[in-house]
């Protein structure tokens, strides 16, 4: 896993241990934001409300520029600048003049600092700051919803190899999102791309991020009236890293840059991420506050002499755009017809024309094969088991659950996509990961696609077959969700638990770990992160990666079963059919125990149903496989559900026994 020349995103920033103290005692951040806005009743019938149309002007986008200009020239930070809206589009990149043209990502690991050309994964490699600016500015917009508002700083928190990151942490279990910041790829299938000269399609979404899910202080959502509609990012000081100790709490020169930029467009206090406690763990969401920042530049013709809009190959044209309205039929996410959806709630994916992009459909691998109607029953079922559970990451409390939900077949095909109104956006492609993660790894024939990768790919299937102590490992034999996949994708196995035994689909040694450095995820992707980083530097002149990830070999649809990446933290469980695999359901943007309850327990009432279908027969789940650990059996894990997870029911337990 030599390292390479583009590298991608990761972590960055740090996280507030509010309810474990720490630091100098400072336990809010405050941003200037407003109280949040009076919810908007569901509509008869319905129990989810749509968000309030709003979108970025071009003048907001020109404001919000100014005043992060503003900042950065005060504090002598020459910095490249992007603005997005709410489903990815570039509406505009500023370079300052001076501006470093690279950003280097962090070769912090486990082990220390790798020497110069000693990193693995994507450590140490320089790539273009506009791809971190625009990184981080898409975090900030993905990541948040009207329920939440989280920022680069509180991604840096989740993804880490130990929850919440610190040096007295050591020992804990990695971070609830570990692993998705290697999602929203520039080769994902899924996602949208650019188009030269805008007209027809050109801002219908959810678009790439150059370097996946970025977590380096700089990246705040933008909200218009209480309504998230974008995110804005900022790179300026050469580094794109991680915050490993969350207990002290940094002067972080563009985070200030950052927040100075969404002045007037902050998120409603009371859903910012430092409201959120997560396991005990209040999450953070800036350690700037507004009495860092200096008088605000609020016009932008007063700035522009600092430098100039800047074209970036596949996202903007060197133009300030409008942001488009989600919920739109523009914006490519949109409420479902009724012929779509027989819930109104539900919301599609659209091509910009009025098409659903995933209409239910059947399955395409054989006899076996998922047909519509069980898709249909499968997607319904989940919807309604989100539908009536308790969010874990939104405000206020006891608010319903949002998130997407993917169903595939064994080739990894699409047979339906749902989301509620108000999800984050990155639950869209992290749903879709996840199915096919655990449809790929359940299969039959997933050792032999990955012994049919390249050899950094390929020489993790004999690793995996000498941990688990199984020489057929990887062959259909055994069901895997994504929390089992997950288990053995961690630095530290057990997850947590400091030894230098490392998951078999980590790095092979545990202090090479790092963000930018986790194992297989990456390493299937690496080659297009790469091409699509030579893409952004050379302007266009070299080519993109295709629209479509990983090198391994086509599925007989001649597609790739795992074309958007893979996941590796929970929610997500193969689909039977009997005992024959016939595909995969994922689901994102909760709580993970929230996203396990609704895949398992969503298809298991879908089953019942429709009768046929099922999860995986409890004697061929992973959680029956125990790995010898220095003399003691530590058992895998299949899924988690919450104790108590419905809003309308005292029920506990309910996946014990399914």
């Amino acid at each position: 896993m030599a390292s390479r020349l583009g590298k991608i995103s990761c972590l960055a920033g740090a996280l507030a241990l509010a309810a474990c103290g720490g630091g100098d005692g400072q336990t809010t951040s405050p941003i200037g934001g407003g109280p949040a806005p009076t919810p908007t009743p569901p509509a008869s019938g319905r129990l989810f409300a749509d968000p309030a149309a709003e979108a970025l002007s071009a003048v907001d986008v020109q404001r919000v520029l100014a005043q992060a200009i503003g900042e950065a020239r005060t504090r002598g930070l020459r910095s490249t600048i992007a603005v997005t809206d709410r489903v990815g589009n570039v509406l505009a990149v500023f370079a300052m003049s001076g501006a470093p043209a690279t950003t280097t990502l962090s070769s912090k690991q486990i082990g220390g600092i790798a020497a110069p050309g000693q990193g693995v994964g994507l450590q140490g490699a320089a790539v273009p700051s506009t791809a971190a600016a625009i990184a981080k500015a898409i975090t900030g917009a993905y990541l948040s919803s009207g329920g939440n508002a989280f920022s680069t700083r509180t991604a840096s928190q989740i993804v880490q190899q130990h929850f919440p990151p610190a040096p007295t942490t050591v020992g804990l279990e990695s971070g609830p999102l570990f692993g998705v910041q290697f999602s929203q790829l520039p080769c994902s299938d899924l996602s949208q791309r650019f188009v030269t000269g805008g007209g027809a399609g050109a801002f219908v979404g959810p678009k790439r991020s150059p370097l996946g899910l970025a977590a380096d202080p700089g990246g705040f959502p933008i909200y218009k009236n209480g309504v998230v509609v974008g995110g804005i990012g900022v790179a300026g000081d050469g580094d794109y890293g991680f915050d490993d100790n969350i207990l002290d709490w940094d002067s972080d020169a563009e985070e200030a840059v950052a927040l100075a930029g969404i002045q007037g467009f902050a998120p409603p206090i009371e859903i910012t991420a430092d409201r959120i406690p997560v396991d005990g763990t209040t999450l953070r969401f800036s350690d700037m506050t507004t009495a860092d920042i200096g008088p605000l530049t609020t016009s932008f013709a007063s700035v522009s002499g600092e430098g100039s809009l800047v074209a970036v190959a596949g996202y903007n044209d060197g133009s300030i755009w409008s942001g488009t309205t989600y919920g739109s039929e523009t914006s490519g996410i949109r409420v479902s017809t009724a012929a779509e959806f027989a819930n109104r709630d539900a919301w599609v994916l659209t091509d910009g024309t009025g098409n659903n992009r995933y209409p239910i459909r059947a399955g395409t691998d054989g006899a076996s094969a998922l047909t519509a109607a069980e898709a249909r029953a499968i997607l319904e079922e989940a919807f309604a088991v989100l539908s009536r559970a308790r969010a874990q990451i939104r405000r206020p409390l006891d608010s319903r659950m949002q998130a997407s939900i993917s169903v595939v077949d064994t080739n990894g095909q699409i047979l339906g996509l749902v989301r509620s109104p108000d999800g984050p956006i990155f639950g869209t492609d992290v749903a879709l990961q996840k199915a096919r993660t655990a449809a790929f790894f359940s299969n039959s024939v997933a050792a032999q696609q990955l012994s049919a990768g390249p050899a950094v790919v390929a020489a993790y299937v004999p690793r995996v077959r000498s941990f688990l102590g199984d020489p057929t490992a990887l062959t259909g034999a055994v069901a895997f969700a994504d929390r089992s996949g997950g288990n053995l994708s961690r630095p530290y196995f057990p997850d947590g638990e400091i030894g230098t035994l490392a998951g078999p689909f980590s790095v092979p040694d545990p202090a090479l770990f790092s963000p930018f450095a986790v194992g297989l995820q990456l390493d299937l992707v690496t080659a297009d992160i790469v091409a699509h980083l030579g893409f952004i530097a050379s302007n266009g002149a070299s080519a993109d990666t295709p629209q479509e990830c990983t090198q391994l070999p086509d599925a007989p649809t001649g597609t790739k079963r795992i074309a958007n990446g893979i996941q590796i933290f929970p929610g997500s469980v193969p689909i039977y059919r009997g005992n024959v695999l016939v595909g995969g359901i994922g689901v994102s943007g909760d709580g993970i125990d929230q996203d396990d309850m609704v895949s398992f327990l969503g298809l298991h009432n879908a089953g019942l149903r429709v009768g046929g279908i099922g999860n995986a027969p409890p004697a061929i789940r992973a959680d029956r496989i125990q790995v010898n650990v220095g003399g003691r059996l530590v058992r895998l894990r299949y899924i988690s559900c919450p104790f108590a997870p419905f809003l309308d029911t005292a029920s506990q337990n309910v996946c014990e026994g399914l």
